[in-house]
């Protein structure tokens, strides 16, 4: 089951007086063969005979973990974090909570679950820590993955390739619309469920019974209920709480080009995808549209503290603004065509992060960034979903991209020019005051993230395989010992790992800093030559196998952060005094993610990253591929970055010595 784990994200709660800070990163599917008849007609990307949401009414309810199982592996997270006085403390409150009014919370919160049997007990609460969050979800939220280059080099020019880009996330969503995306299935035996005779029978076993059907031939179905937000879909800034907007009527797309907004249509009003050659027409227009760049661009406004943004929206509408606003809430996605071209990786992780603040429509469900040299990325509003469905999307328009471009090099464009339409907004002195204003929030904000990379070419997947260790552990417990060499302690660290095998299933947490990884990292960085090869290896198995546990138990729903998590919300719903479990310090601090890590690997992507989730943090984007692992890393000035890869390296180089038998001096 652990193979589940293939969604990753990284994704972390902090309580700060009363304010809950939440920032949810790039989550990655490992690469699936969706196998399925390929379409007849362009119109869709292949045709599933196993509808898109055949198993969703069968899928199984997320648990809700056992009280005393939650009290028991919170304090086993605690313990590598405190010394045995703050341990004691902390224990002591974590008992007293399960004998007393954790009791009675747990069952509140197991009886309500029986009475919503549609949907999941954590789906309400974490929308409503999204949506209520009031920070900028620049940094803050939207994470970033970029899409490798197209193998066939001439295919990268950027108006080849965004055609391209838009034809296929059309057929996407036709595809998924007409009920024809294969379902999302993760097969732990392909040879069976992943076939042409078993898809035509289990198409034939009523939704109601289907999950089992493919249970029985160790296929797990995963929740697909976020996949209607992917288009035309926009949050909505309001004051308290943001809202989720989604028009499927829309058949336009939004494209930003010098911080100015445009809009065509890419559907026909039969449904139909628009001549591939006329949306090269429209794009071409728009790349050499010579209108300046606007004085005030609105798209900065999205980069705003929620609140704000909401009070200037309204004043937008009542400029008389509310129609153009309508539009760009509607549209299926935004384009953002950038005027740069990319340097190396840094940039690209800085410019699909959050570029300049000017040329992107922040709150859109995603967005589709194209630079100059045809590099691209999406970047995604997060509140929506955890971006399983994200990249789903981001593996299928590759796929198609790559394998069958509508558009090519030299393809001449068609003469249509005049069903592109350049969005005026009237802004008085108040509303320009507002955008001058959120340009220098954002320009503060950004200039405080550092982000490097790091490549290890010593070894990668397939070593560790035949060591019988688990990559992921094993790249977990290289930050472990990093930030030990670095900093010489462990703090709380977040592996956050998809629980979308359930119905309406989010993500779990994988606590990776233990009592395993911390007594393993002291012998490796603080007393090397007193251990043998033989113990040292020896640790280096103990925490591959409790990291394997953990996944296996996070991804069965079976962790300890979200039940906490949700017991507190139902305790302020009802407006009643937090237990001390809630005011301990250790409990602030677990949730304080000092290590905020996601993993990422897929054929369609070349890097993923987001930002710290706390100000002294580090956002850690991380891929263990077959012969090699590399990582993706941003912080604030607080953390020194380039030192922390640095201890990494050489933590990793430690690690795969003691593998090939070498001891350590």
């Amino acid at each position: 089951m652990a193979s589940l784990l293939s969604v990753q994200c990284a994704a972390s709660v902090r309580k700060s007086g009363s304010l809950i800070h939440l920032r949810s990163a790039a989550l990655g599917i490992q690469s699936r063969h969706y196998s399925s008849k390929k379409a007849s007609s362009s119109e869709y990307l292949h045709q599933s005979v196993v509808p898109s949401m055949h198993y969703q009414k069968s899928l199984p309810r997320l648990p809700v973990p056992k009280l005393e199982d939650t009290i028991r592996r919170y304090l086993a997270a605690q313990r590598p974090l405190l010394d045995d006085e703050q341990y004691r403390t902390t224990e002591k409150h974590a008992q007293d909570f399960q004998n007393g009014v954790g009791k009675q919370l747990h069952e509140e919160l197991v009886a309500q679950d029986k009475n919503n049997k549609h949907t999941s007990y954590i789906s309400g609460p974490w929308f409503d820590m999204y949506l209520s969050a009031r920070d900028s979800v620049v940094l803050n939220f939207n994470p970033f993955m970029s899409f490798n280059p197209d193998p066939k080099t001439e295919y990268n020019d950027q108006l080849v390739r965004a055609t391209n880009m838009v034809s296929s996330a059309v057929r996407f969503m036709k595809t998924l619309r007409a009920g024809l995306l294969e379902p999302e299935v993760f097969h732990l035996n392909p040879a069976k469920s992943d076939t042409d005779s078993f898809k035509n029978l289990i198409r034939w076993v009523p939704s109601s019974l289907s999950w089992y059907g493919a249970y029985m031939v160790n296929a797990f179905p995963l929740d697909m209920s976020q996949y209607f937000r992917l288009f035309n879909s926009t949050r909505i800034p309001k004051r308290g709480r943001d809202e989720l907007f989604t028009d499927e009527k829309g058949r336009h797309l939004l494209v930003m080009r010098k911080g100015n907004m445009y809009v065509f249509d890419i559907v026909d009003r039969d449904g139909n995808l628009v001549k591939p050659a006329e949306i090269q027409s429209h794009l071409k227009y728009i790349l050499s549209d010579s209108a300046a760049a606007p004085a005030f661009p609105l798209g900065v406004l999205t980069s705003e503290n929620r609140d704000v943004w909401a009070g200037l929206r309204d004043k937008l509408i009542a400029a008389g603004n509310a129609e153009d606003l309508r539009v760009v809430d509607s549209a299926l996605f935004c384009l953002c065509l950038d005027e740069e071209s990319m340097r190396d990786h840094i940039h690209i992780s800085h410019n699909m992060l959050h570029g300049d603040g000017c040329n992107r429509w922040y709150d859109k469900s995603f967005s589709i960034i194209l630079t100059k040299d045809g590099q691209a990325a999406i970047n995604f509003e997060h509140s929506w979903g955890d971006g399983v469905a994200v990249l789903r999307f981001q593996n299928e328009v590759f796929k198609d991209t790559t394998e069958q471009p509508l558009v090519h090099p030299g393809s001449a464009a068609a003469d249509s020019a005049s069903a592109v339409r350049r969005l005026h907004f009237n802004l008085d002195s108040e509303l320009q005051n507002g955008i001058k204003k959120a340009k220098e929030n954002f320009n503060s904000a950004v200039s405080k993230l550092t982000i490097d990379a790091m490549e290890f070419r010593k070894g990668g997947k397939e070593q560790l395989k035949k060591s019988k260790l688990s990559p992921d552990a094993i790249a977990q417990l290289a930050f472990q010992m990093g930030f030990l060499r670095q900093y010489g302690q462990t703090v709380a660290t977040y592996e956050s790992c998809s629980t979308a095998a359930f119905k309406h299933g989010r993500t779990e947490t994988i606590r990776p800093a233990s009592i395993h990884t911390k007594k393993c990292s002291q012998a490796f960085v603080s007393q090397p030559g007193k251990h043998s090869v033989e113990e040292l290896r020896g640790m280096l198995n103990e925490c591959s196998k409790y990291h394997g546990q953990l996944t296996k138990e996070a991804a069965m729903g079976q962790g300890f952060d979200r039940h906490l998590f949700a017991m507190r919300y139902l305790a302020n719903s009802k407006g009643q005094p937090l237990h001390g479990l809630y005011m301990d310090p250790a409990y602030a601090a677990i949730n304080h993610n000092i290590l905020s890590t996601s993993t990422l690997t897929s054929p369609a992507v070349s890097l993923g990253g987001f930002a710290p989730v706390v100000p002294d943090g580090f956002g850690v984007g991380y891929g263990v591929h077959d012969e090699w692992i590399g990582c993706n890393v941003s912080s604030y000035p607080t953390r020194n970055v380039h030192e922390f890869l640095q201890c990494v390296h050489k933590s990793l180089q430690d690690i795969f010595s003691v593998l090939e038998g070498k001891s350590l001096s």
